[in-house]
């Protein structure tokens, strides 16, 4: 049996998450909780395999509990279910350590069948949220394409001053460019 805990501020939403998880017979909603505080709480006292995290709750937030639970001893997959996805929600959560990112309007049968997949310890995203993790990776590559075309526009002097004043950035990028020596 996977064990699930639904952290959502809207009582009707873990309702009905308990409705469709249980109907499954292999995955139980051991508790809910209505902010990332009383998530985390949860998380500590059942030790779920999954977590059901919406993002935008009063107190604490759903990217600020993420982050507390992985600070835990072996922590459960959470996977972000939220009507947001927007870019900046999507990266934001991955980087907190969600192990995915799930839309409220996944159907279902879906919805059951990615949590299983997540208590396997696989990545699970919704179409919307992996093509914008797509596209903002394809956004990241151009802007560094770019700033290595202008820092090789620059002077050795000033790829040397632009080296100083941001070794850890602009630095690696002269030297992987080529620019300057290590």
């Amino acid at each position: 049996m996977i064990r699930v805990v639904v952290v959502d501020d809207e009582p009707m939403v873990c309702a009905h998450l308990r409705t469709i998880l249980g109907s499954s017979g292999t995955i139980e909603v051991v508790e809910e909780a209505h902010d990332g505080a009383a998530g985390v709480e949860a998380v500590v006292r059942s030790r779920p395999d999954v977590v059901l995290m919406d993002l935008r709750m009063p107190g604490v937030d759903g990217i600020t509990a993420i982050e507390r639970i992985g600070k835990l001893a072996d922590p459960p997959a959470v996977v972000v279910l939220t009507t947001f996805d927007a870019d900046q929600y999507v990266l934001r959560a991955l980087r907190a350590g969600a192990a995915g990112f799930l839309v409220k309007s996944t159907p279902p049968q879906d919805l059951i069948g990615l949590v299983q997949v997540a208590a396997e310890g696989h990545t699970v995203l919704s179409p919307t949220a992996a093509r914008r993790l797509v596209a903002a990776s394809a956004d990241s590559q151009s802007a560094r394409d770019r700033a290595r075309k202008l820092v090789g526009s620059l002077t050795e002097r000033e790829v040397e001053v632009l080296g100083c004043a941001n070794r850890t950035q602009a630095g690696l990028i002269a030297h992987d460019a080529g620019l300057v020596s290590p």
